[in-house]
């Protein structure tokens, strides 16, 4: 072979075996399908739904919870079928957390999770008793539903071995979910499984309970996805923003600009109310305009009520009131949760929604020129939760 040729059939070779060696194909070949499900840098790809910026940091290619306030992290994509690896480690003894699969959007009336599938990460000083291990059990919540494989009379699926490390160790969980079925697998082991779940596609969540808990080298490989029935999927992103971080009441105000009262306490998830501090006002830009809302209450005392003021202003506005005898047949008794969701159009017209229910009160609450905003009120006892919002472009 003529020299220009040897020297040109060596540069080929070279390149040859440059592209076929080089680091990231032997990576791709390694994770056989899997990907990145966090970056190790920050929260791309996923969304705090109704947590504090402090409760997720990162640090050093690990995702930190602090545990404060209970809420949930979730993705931004929902999935079907997917194999979910990470490593999990609790900080505090008898710490509490979960991951979530096929969860909606946003967390469910009356409390700070979703409804959907969660896989317990329960520290092992938690303790165990007959309704739960520090194991991996999993288990419906809030709604969904799931047949469980090795249960105990009800819908939880309890593991088979006892293979979870305590803490400060690290543990390795790798959950497979096909077809409406899960199981999971603890530091290699399958131990935990569950069938026949609805909903079967939806949003992953990591769960925020009280203990301060590391994730690290969290990975998913999508599987096809499959034929499904409507009902089972989960409820997909709407768009709303809570606008009640859980820790503290950043983000609103008194009718003076000050600061809200000492009777208004940020008390984890809730909202809470007790005594004579007047309103408080949400300074969330999607308010501007007309939106959407929706705001959990619970009156706690007797004769409590709650009120809602759709176009707020710094002095006084015509309110949504659980006393009004429009809503009142309405409202849940003393003690538990009323879901209401309100859509605000114009200055003067709000349609509202309760529990999920199509069916609606429309209130003409007067027209206010030029106002806007968002605040709420109560007389007596009262918590609120699940404060979000949403703009609506007018068509």
């Amino acid at each position: 072979m003529p020299a220009p040729l040897r020297l040109l059939s060596t540069i080929f070779t070279l390149a040859f075996l440059l592209i076929y060696t080089s680091p990231a194909t032997h990576a791709a070949a390694d994770d056989d399908g899997f990907r990145p499900l966090f970056n190790g840098r920050d929260l791309g790809g996923w969304r705090p739904v109704n947590t504090a910026p402090s409760t997720w940091t990162v640090e050093d290619g690990m995702l930190i919870c602090s545990g404060k306030p209970i809420g949930e992290l979730r993705t931004l994509k929902m999935y079907q079928n997917f194999i979910l690896e990470l490593e999990w480690r609790h900080l505090v003894p008898k710490g509490n957390a979960g991951v979530f699969v096929w969860a909606d959007d946003i967390t469910a009336p009356g409390v700070p999770f979703h409804r959907g599938i969660e896989v317990q990460v329960l520290e092992n000083a938690y303790g165990q008793s007959k309704s739960h291990t520090t194991h991996g059990d999993i288990f419906p919540i809030h709604g969904a539903a799931m047949t469980p494989i090795n249960g105990r009379g009800g819908s939880r699926a309890f593991p088979t071995k006892e293979l979870s490390k305590p803490s400060p160790e690290w543990n390795h969980y790798r959950i497979e979910c096909r077809d409406g079925a899960i199981s999971l697998a603890v530091n290699g082991e399958v131990v935990t499984r569950g069938e026949d779940c609805s909903p079967s596609k939806g949003y992953i969540c990591l769960e925020s309970e009280g203990g301060v808990v590391h994730y690290r080298n969290i990975r998913i490989k999508e599987l096809p996805d499959t034929p499904i029935e409507p009902a089972d999927i989960a409820i997909a992103e709407r768009g709303y923003r809570s606008i009640y971080t859980g820790v503290d009441l950043s983000g609103w105000t008194s009718a003076d600009g000050a600061a809200p009262g000492s009777t208004w306490k940020a008390n984890d998830w809730t909202l809470t109310r007790d005594g004579d501090a007047g309103p408080i006002f949400s300074e969330a830009s999607e308010i501007k305009g007309d939106y959407d809302f929706i705001v959990d209450i619970r009156l706690k005392s007797k004769g409590a009520v709650a009120k809602i003021f759709p176009r707020s202003t710094k002095g006084d506005a015509p309110a949504i009131s659980t006393s009004d005898e429009r809503l009142a047949p309405h409202v849940a008794a003393d003690g538990k949760w009323t879901r209401l969701q309100g859509k605000v159009r114009g200055n003067n017209t709000v349609e509202l929604s309760f529990h999920g229910k199509p069916d609606t009160v429309t209130l003409k609450l007067g027209v206010l020129k030029n106002a806007q905003g968002f605040a709420i009120d109560a007389e007596g006892s009262v918590d609120f939760a699940n404060l979000y919002v949403r703009s609506v472009a007018v068509k």
